[in-house]
């Protein structure tokens, strides 16, 4: 018999990948700072002097941002 709903709540509600607030943690990047950073629109240059690491790392942290938001949670629900 094959499943009609194929899809819906066939994933589990977690995500194996790391959330904001651990990639912020790992990079040390403070996590409240960095979203500050974010909402006030400073650009890369400006956060990774703040924060004393790379261009590379900070427009990591952004486009991890910009795609999964703060949290990487995604449900199948």
């Amino acid at each position: 018999m094959e499943h009609q709903n194929k899809g819906k709540g066939s994933f589990p509600p977690w995500s194996r990948m790391p959330s904001l607030a651990e990639m912020s943690q790992e990079a040390g990047v403070d996590f409240d700072e960095l979203l500050d950073c974010i909402e006030k629109g400073k650009s890369s240059q400006e956060m990774a002097e703040k924060f004393q690491v790379s261009n590379e790392t900070v427009e990591s942290l952004r486009q991890h941002f910009i795609h999964y938001g703060i949290s990487s949670v995604i449900g199948g629900d």
